[in-house]
């Protein structure tokens, strides 16, 4: 015996079919045709009953009751028989034009419901064939993940909307591409990074317990060691929250000047300029931007220790702040190995080198233009990075120009200036 609540359950032919798009554009194009069949019937019906015109009686002649008989002669009788004759003809035709206009109507509004019989199975048929990419799109789009991002939809002969809905969603499914293995080439990366230091730190520490002769002095001269390998670890994971989070987007903006903070970062003491003897440069104009004061500073940060990190004995680094129609634009130029044009690009990747092989402690983990990128990126900036004939980089970046501050900024301003 069946259960209360299976008896409640409706049974599959009595369940409104789902609302689907070719359900709704049938029913819409059907119902339009049937008000619009109905207006066309209602008016046919109207100006018909106007035609329904009776014959007139003669001219100059008056009208005798047809129930009693006219007083006079055989004219008079003749007069009231013609009238008997033309009323019997009025009625008899009226009949007559009633019956046509009933039957008119019945059969033009069975015609019209099997005319809309027959507009709902096209409608339903024409918007099986208009919806026919969108249905190629769903399809291709829930099969497509993180294992198959190569397949496209590839839409060739379809609609002109719908072709360019398919190059948009194609466009889309590239990026994620894109993004999906530049992802697994930094996971895989940032993995290695991390685990060569625990790795050289666990020999270190097995070395030392698995010699019996181990002193105090080698054992402080591990522990130094384990010092400096955890110093770099440090570096390496704050230079991986800083590009995690300028790829995160800026939480607020605030009117930055550029030229005090390139000479905060300037002034900033860096042992790789007194040991490779760099001459430091700096042409510093005016030039804002509203942006995170914290992460422009990285930004110059990262610019500076990449021109110092990757230069030659005797060369020179130059910083330089300029208004370019409005936009702010820094620029870092430094000496250095001759780059070719191929590698510029490959340099703004997470953990990509110039040169691998360099273990100076100011050579970095390979983080340092992808941050910057990632910081340029948030504020809406473009980079321009060209390699020098005699060997170094130039690293242009335009910011967008500042929002323009209003009077009563001004004002406000200047007086807490004045408190201060």
């Amino acid at each position: 015996m069946p259960s209360p609540r299976a008896r409640a359950t409706p049974s599959a032919w009595l369940r409104l079919p789902r609302r689907t798009a070719r359900l709704r554009l049938t029913g819409t194009c059907g119902g339009l045709f049937f008000i619009s069949g109905v207006a066309l019937l209602a008016t046919t019906y109207l100006i018909a009953r106007e035609l329904e015109v009776g014959p007139a009686s003669p001219a100059g002649v008056k009208q005798q009751p047809l129930g009693t008989l006219p007083k006079g002669g055989a004219g008079s009788l003749l007069l009231w028989r013609d009238q008997v004759v033309i009323h019997a003809r009025k009625q008899a035709a009226a009949a007559q034009f009633a019956s046509d206009l009933h039957h008119l109507l019945i059969s033009s509004g069975i015609a019209l419901a099997l005319v809309a019989m027959l507009a709902l199975l096209l409608g339903w048929y024409l918007a099986g064939r208009i919806l026919r990419p969108v249905r190629t799109i769903t399809a291709t789009a829930r099969r497509i993940s993180a294992s198959n991002l190569h397949e496209r939809l590839a839409l060739d002969r379809a609609d002109e909307e719908f072709k360019d809905l398919g190059d948009t969603l194609d466009g889309l499914f590239a990026r994620l591409e894109a993004a999906f293995e530049a992802q697994q080439h930094f996971v895989a990366n940032a993995s290695h990074e991390l685990r060569t230091p625990l790795t050289a730190d666990r020999a270190l520490l097995q070395v030392a317990l698995d010699d019996a002769d181990t002193t105090n002095d080698d054992w402080r001269s591990t522990a130094r060691e384990l010092l400096a390998s955890n110093s770099e670890q440090a570096r390496l994971v704050e230079a991986l929250l800083a590009l995690a989070s300028s790829e995160g987007g800026l939480d607020h903006r605030e009117r930055v000047d550029v030229p005090v903070i390139c000479r905060e970062v300037l002034a900033r003491p860096r042992p790789g300029i007194g040991a490779l003897g760099l001459h430091i440069e700096a042409a510093l104009g005016s030039a804002a931007l509203d942006g995170d004061p914290r992460l422009i500073e990285r930004l110059v940060a990262n610019l500076v220790d990449n021109a110092v990190g990757h230069n030659v004995a005797g060369g020179h680094v130059r910083v330089s702040t300029t208004v370019t129609e409005g936009m702010a634009v820094l620029t870092v130029t430094n000496t250095g190995p001759v780059i070719p044009a191929g590698d510029v690009d490959r340099l703004f990747q997470p953990f990509q080198r110039r040169n691998p092989g360099r273990t100076h402690y100011w050579n970095g983990h390979g983080l340092g233009l992808s941050i910057v990128r990632a910081i340029a990126t948030a504020h809406g900036a473009t980079i321009v990075a060209r390699p020098r004939a005699g060997g170094g980089l130039a690293i242009d970046i335009t910011f967008p120009p500042p929002a323009p501050v209003s009077p009563q900024a001004c004002q406000l301003h200047a007086r807490q200036l004045a408190l201060v």
